[in-house]
């Protein structure tokens, strides 16, 4: 571009340089020359688009708008037509960004559980953007369209082991606030790989809840599950059998043992879990039965309700029993699943309550794409692990493997 094509005065630009000032951002040197550039792309555009026209059309002046950029932002005059039949493809109509390099910074920054507060201070203190929280909203619902897709996406057609647990947010709807439940379905495909498969928000709890997540999970591809991993939440268990009776139940030994000691006395506690250790700890079903025997003929005066509870799931509590360590490790608790709930606390811990729904799932998608990226080698020892499963569920995983 020559000199005395644009207002841009190189030998300004060249001395500001030279002085120090900033080549980017608000006051960035280049700034102005972005706008030109951009300016004449657009002239361009419409003479080509006057060009071709069939109709009688000529300009009809210039609108002005402000783009943001990461070169900051400037006043950009957008050339128009009088039919109106002119629509730019470099800066759209009611396009207010430059390029998706910004609006990825953006959406990044929101996946890290920044505010838009912060993301503004972060983008005005770097770049020199002033970028408003309507804004911001806009640039990361974008994303809404994916994290709809990435819940309908088709699944495998069997998982060896299914995670299921809940963590809860408070979400304004119709002027009030409520509570929800997050329901998150974290599984292990044939390679070992762990992979969420699904969000579900829920007001109720109850059969008829866990059936519309089981019949989802099939319509979208499942046809078998081996052992399902839950926290013991009422309808669930009947729930899975219902959609895939031939799963196997394992209710989560940590979940079961944190509910007992909410009706321990605080004096009892320590008394309590040294004998409860032998039971879940015991090395074979026969010995933690003995355990449980012992457990309940010294504590069952004093809390017949916890004693009453493990009896009540012992069938579904004590699954693991029948499996060597690496499998027993894995399925005889939630915390698998519960190390994805905490990158979600991090995201979201100094959120209050969300506006909507969609707020809340996107915010929980990039959370999800932040941990999965650590998800990049198979759970430890799987080799032998599915080896074992293949053995333990005769013939659900030859076709699979190709046995």
């Amino acid at each position: 571009m020559k000199k005395e094509d644009s207002n841009f005065d190189f030998q300004k630009a060249l001395k500001a340089i030279q002085s120090g000032q900033p080549l980017m951002g608000k006051e960035g040197v280049l700034t102005p020359l972005i706008k030109n550039l951009t300016e004449a792309a657009l002239e361009g555009e419409l003479e080509s688009h006057l060009g071709q026209e069939i109709i009688a059309n000529r300009r009809n002046g210039k609108s002005n708008k402000t783009i943001k950029s990461l070169n900051g932002n400037f006043e950009l005059n957008s050339p128009r037509d009088r039919a109106g039949t002119f629509s730019p493809k470099m800066v759209k109509k009611h396009q207010t960004t430059l390029n998706d390099e910004l609006e990825q910074k953006i959406i990044a920054l929101y996946g890290l559980g920044m505010s838009y507060k912060d993301i503004s201070v972060h983008l005005q203190d770097i770049y020199g953007l002033e970028v408003s929280a309507g804004t911001l909203s806009a640039v990361t619902d974008k994303i809404i369209h994916t994290v709809k897709e990435w819940q309908a996406r088709p699944l495998e057609s069997i998982y060896p082991i299914v995670w299921l647990d809940a963590i809860h947010y408070k979400i304004r709807e119709d002027g009030k606030v409520t509570n929800k439940a997050v329901y998150t379905i974290l599984g292990v495909n044939l390679e070992g790989r762990k992979e969420v498969l699904g969000l579900y928000l829920s007001e109720n709890e109850g059969a008829n809840f866990w059936l519309q997540v089981l019949t989802d999970l099939s319509n979208r591809g499942i046809n078998d599950i081996l052992i399902a991993c839950v926290d013991g939440l009422k309808g669930f268990p009947e729930a899975i059998e219902a959609i895939f009776p031939s799963t196997e139940v394992q209710l989560c030994i940590v979940h079961q043992i944190r509910n007992s000691l909410k009706y321990v006395g605080s004096k009892n506690q320590k008394e309590f879990m040294a004998d409860l250790k032998r039971v879940y700890k015991a090395s074979n079903k026969d010995l933690a039965e003995s355990e449980l025997n012992t457990l309940e003929d010294k504590w069952n005066d004093k809390y017949p309700i916890v004693i009453k509870s493990w009896r009540n799931n012992w069938d579904r509590l004590s699954q693991y029993f029948k499996y060597p360590e690496d499998i027993r490790r894995i399925i005889y608790t939630t915390n698998t699943i519960e190390a994805v709930h905490r990158q979600f606390r991090k995201l979201t811990k100094t959120k209050g309550a969300f506006p909507n729904q969609n707020s809340l799932l996107k915010l929980l998608y990039m959370g999800i794409q932040n941990v999965s990226k650590k998800w990049t080698m198979p759970i430890q020892n799987w080799s032998l692990t599915i080896s074992q499963l293949a053995i333990f569920f005769e013939g659900r995983l030859d076709n699979e493997l190709g046995l």
